[in-house]
């Protein structure tokens, strides 16, 4: 039995006691999947769109820049004949600095769009936390687990849509 296996069976095992010390105790618990329930947020879509829309035209800057880039080296390639050893080379460092600069625009875009991609999320999350609590408040659950772990659960106990109704109520997306 390999270790990776050995601490997975500890750790089910450790779980099932809990869940056992849960179940005993008759503990209500709630189930919730928070990625669906972000996702479906009215908020959340129109930040999404909005970081879109901010972030496209700088995507086609790029993709512009990218076909410039490979249009210069089919140009290398397919008229080498053509060139004298200078502007072979001239041609060459073209490329050479537009790759640099290429790689570089893509590097800042994917930095910026994920640290605000990030900060949104943060933002969000932290807000659908809030409004989980209250909503596990109200329906009396001592305990809401996210569905990423869980091997089953009764659909019944699954809070994602009234969460995403309650979170769009306390938060509306602004028009």
């Amino acid at each position: 039995m390999t270790m990776i296996r050995l601490a997975r069976l500890l750790a089910l095992g450790g779980l099932a006691v809990f869940a056992s010390g849960i179940l005993s105790a008759q503990t209500k618990v709630g189930i919730i999947s928070l990625q669906k329930s972000l996702e479906n947020c009215a908020e959340v879509k129109a930040a999404q769109a909005d970081l879109e829309a901010r972030y496209k035209p700088r995507g086609e800057r790029i993709a512009q820049l990218e076909r410039d880039v490979n249009k210069l080296q089919q140009e290398a390639e397919t008229n080498q004949a053509k060139y004298t050893e200078a502007a072979m080379n001239d041609l060459l460092m073209n490329i050479q600095r537009k790759q640099r600069d290429l790689q570089r625009q893509q590097e800042l875009f994917q930095g910026d769009l994920n640290r605000e991609r990030s900060e949104l999320l943060n933002k969000f999350g932290t807000r659908m936390q809030d409004v989980i609590k209250k909503l596990a408040e109200e329906k009396g659950f001592d305990i809401v687990i996210d569905v990423t772990n869980l091997l089953y659960y009764k659909p019944a106990i699954d809070l994602s849509a009234e969460a995403t109704t309650a979170y769009d109520k306390a938060f509306p997306a602004k028009k």
